[in-house]
């Protein structure tokens, strides 16, 4: 049984696939991390979803269960997801940094029995080389941006936007209206985005819709309705975005939950937390 992670040795330089040795079998009786190689960039929240590039290793064997390195890309998952180990060794640590983490069973595969299907049996500790290539925001960060004259007009209390839209003029196609402008990558219309968001009905000023609790809510770029596919597309990530969105790009039938009538005229506020291509 180990204390300290001294006794595993890592080579190879960051953005391939290390090298590692020790002199297996070995466990470990606490999840432990440590900084290989730091990065400069944002931090990893306990809940975030996380882009990464991975080896997995059993040490018991010293065997490779799993990497992305492998696949050829890396991968992006929340850390709410994942094993206990994996989420504890990661929580905290920054944007590039290349971290060594270690985990007994009980924070591995022991509850579920070990994994056969890749060698893991119960009470094997597991060992991670992680390179962190991206994290989620909490929350819109960036540049303020003026919106254009004559929309609705948006007030953020404690971080959670409002609108009201008063007399501005209904359009009649898509706007879209960057609030804050991020500087995360674009968004893609393979994506998988993270985003919080916000709905209002322009028939009567009405909330309809409040996705701004919590991490909020993930889904493909091809799953969403065509205003939005069309409207976030080529955002930066970080960004906030209000979107109008006629009918004939949201629900021109209407929908039932949430409840949106017929012909409604939409307006959303968007913060674009996380996005990566989703996998094949």
């Amino acid at each position: 049984m180990i204390t300290s992670l001294d006794p595993i040795t890592v080579t190879g330089n960051p953005g391939k696939a290390p090298t590692v040795k020790a002199d297996w079998p070995i466990k470990i009786a606490k999840t432990t991390s440590k900084v290989l190689n730091a990065g400069s960039g944002r931090t990893v929240d306990a809940s975030a979803t996380i882009n990464v590039n991975y080896v997995g290793i059993n040490a018991r064997t010293g065997k490779s269960f799993d990497s992305s390195f492998s696949r050829g890309s890396a991968t992006s998952f929340s850390l709410d997801q994942v094993v206990t180990g994996f989420k504890k060794g990661l929580q905290g640590k920054k944007v590039g940094d290349r971290v060594l983490v270690m985990m007994p069973g009980t924070d591995a595969y022991d509850s579920q029995g070990g994994a056969s299907q890749v060698g893991i049996n119960k009470g094997d500790s597991l060992i991670f080389v992680v390179e962190i290539k991206g994290t989620s925001y909490k929350t819109a960060e960036g540049t303020a941006v003026t919106p254009a004259a004559g929309l609705p007009g948006v007030t953020v209390k404690k971080n959670i936007p409002e609108v009201k839209i008063g007399s501005a003029k209904k359009p009649a196609s898509l706007v879209v209206q960057p609030l804050i402008k991020g500087e995360g990558r674009k968004v893609t219309a393979k994506d998988v985005i993270q985003v919080k968001y916000r709905t209002w009905s322009w028939a009567d000023d009405d909330l309809i819709e409040d996705g701004y609790d919590g991490n909020g809510v993930s889904g493909q770029m091809s799953g969403v309705i065509e205003g939005w596919k069309k409207g976030l597309v080529g955002q930066p990530v970080g960004s906030r975005v209000m979107l109008i969105v006629p009918p004939d790009l949201a629900y021109p039938k209407g929908n039932s939950t949430p409840s949106i009538a017929k012909g409604d005229t939409l307006v959303y506020v968007i913060d674009i937390l996380f996005a990566d291509e989703a996998s094949s």
